[in-house]
This record gives structure tokens, sequence and C-alpha cells, in this order.
């Protein structure tokens, strides 16, 4: 059967960015910021990968998408054409490349559309070997626990008031909303399994946004005192559970965490691989381009490994 118009312009679009990216690499390793690894070490098809990658497919959110980070190549999903997946095809040099992260997405947003996007998964086929997904984040209302945080750290910096408001009751909120999104975590592995059989599934975890020692940087960013170290341990849960599900669903946990400790969003330009609100290189409260490079050497890491 012929290809369709829209298989066709997939295909071309995935062949402009991964070129794209292959000739912005040098010109991107020589601006890689203090204590950022580069994603360029190993040339494209090098022996260094662990199999020749036919079909790569990146799913996931904004810590997948890159919003903020130009090259801006979708509007609708915020994507940048230096985010972590397409540095790690850049190296890589899969036979194809298909990359259908989006800004905003959620696991529902794997089976249904988001604006203009199709659903994600309408990308994996038989074919594809190589998956990399990142999702969760927006489940537990990434964007909502970002804002009653900061707004009452500029009201209240030296308790913990966002803490507080998320465990009335004594139930922490968050941590169980965490364990809801298990099982959608589960579904979405289920899902990727179902239609691409042959892969390799990658679950890509998320870097480190606050400071590890527990500190808070209230001229940077206005959180609480006391709602930093409870949102670094949050997070920390969330990682934990990807992990979890990651292990049970048959996929592989790409922890990007260890790595981007000392380069949160409190540490200054040059050194952060985080952006806060007022941001300087994406996004803010999302990971900037040094950021992605490091992610695109973790993944890397796992592909070769």
């Amino acid at each position: 059967m012929p290809p369709s118009p829209r298989s066709e312009r997939q295909s071309r679009t995935r062949s402009r960015a991964v070129l794209a990216a292959a000739v912005a690499l040098p010109a991107t390793a020589a601006l890689t910021l203090a204590g950022a690894p580069s994603a360029t070490a190993t040339a494209p098809g090098s022996p260094a990968a662990r199999q020749a990658v036919a079909h790569y497919v990146s799913l996931g959110d904004s810590y997948t998408s890159g919003p903020g980070i130009p090259n801006q190549t979708d509007e609708n999903c915020q994507r940048s054409d230096r985010n972590y997946p397409t540095l790690t095809a850049a190296t890589l040099g899969p036979g194809t490349f298909e990359d259908v992260s989006c800004g905003g997405a959620t696991t529902a947003e794997m089976t249904r559309p988001q604006g203009s996007a199709p659903p994600q998964f309408d990308a994996l086929d038989k074919n594809t070997d190589l998956v990399t997904v990142g999702i969760g984040g927006n489940d537990i209302g990434f964007a909502d626990i970002v804002a009653r945080c900061v707004i009452l750290g500029a009201l209240v910096p030296n308790g913990s008031p966002c803490k507080a408001s998320y465990t009335l009751g004594g139930t922490d909120q968050l941590a169980a909303r965490i364990q809801a999104t298990a099982t959608k975590i589960d579904e979405v592995l289920r899902g990727i399994h179902d239609r691409a059989p042959a892969a390799r599934v990658l679950v890509v975890g998320y870097p480190d946004l606050l400071p590890e020692d527990g500190t808070n940087c209230p001229r940077t960013v206005s959180l609480a005192k006391g709602d930093a170290p409870w949102l670094r341990d949050t997070e920390k849960r969330l990682n934990s559970m990807l992990a979890a599900r990651a292990a049970a669903g048959g996929a592989e946990y790409v922890d990007t965490y260890s790595s981007s400790v000392g380069h949160d969003m409190c540490k200054p330009v040059g050194t952060r691989w985080v952006e806060p609100l007022q941001a300087t290189d994406a996004a803010g409260f999302h990971p900037n381009a040094a950021g992605h490079r490091a992610m695109a050497e973790a993944v890397l890491a796992a592909a070769r490994g």
C-alpha cells in the first residue's frame, strides 16, 4: 500500500528534525554550560550504541518537548528541536525518528488528541523498536501545584503554607495523586507494548527542581522555607513511582534526577539546568537547553547499556 499523505508529511518532518539537530549540535557543544554534559560525544551509528535503532518514538509532556528552548518547531506542543529526544536521535542515528511529545500532556493524551496534535500513541507501530516516555507530572497537577505554592510562599515565606494546604485532614493529597497515577502509568506501558511489541521502552524521570539539601531561594522563586523540602520529596516520590512502574511493566527507568543534583533552579545562570519562573533559557520551572543535554546523556547511557 503506498504511504498516505499524512505519513509522507511525518516522514519529511522527522527527516528535517534529525538533520537540523545534527547540523546544530557542533555549535551547541561549543556553548555547553558549565558542568553540562554534551550529547555529541558519539557519532550517529557509532558502535557504542547497543544496537542499530530502526524506529525511535518519543512520547511525553513539556519536560520532554522543551518549551521555550529555541528553535520551537511546534507551537501547539511547544516542542524544541534541541530537546533530549532530538539530541538522543541525532546521536543514535535511528532509521526514522518521531517526537510527538507535547506540553501539557497527561497520560490521557496517549490515546486522545491534544489541540491539533493527534493521540501520541498514533506514532507507534510494529516497527517501533525504541520508545522514550516522560509522563505523569501533569496527572498530579504540576501547573496548579506550582501556582499555589508560589503564591502562598510569597504570603507566608517562613512557614510551609503550601504543604499545609495539601495536607489538611492529615492526608497528603499529592502523595495520594502519585499513587493514583501509578495505575495510569501501567496503562501507558501496556498500550506501548500492545502497539509496539518489539520496542525497548525507557521511562524517563524528572530532573532535580529544588536544592537537594532542602534549602530554598526566595529571591529567585517565592517558595516558603518549609515547602521547599516537601516539594523536593514529592518529586522524589513521583520518580520512585515511575521507576517502580517501569520495572513492573517491562520497561526501564532512566534516572535524570541524580545527575542534575546541584543544577536546580536556585543555582545561577550557567550552573542551573532548570529555570525559575523568571526564565532566561526555557519556560519557567522547566529544564533549559543544558538540562536537555544532560537528560539526553542519561537516555543515551541507558540506550547503550
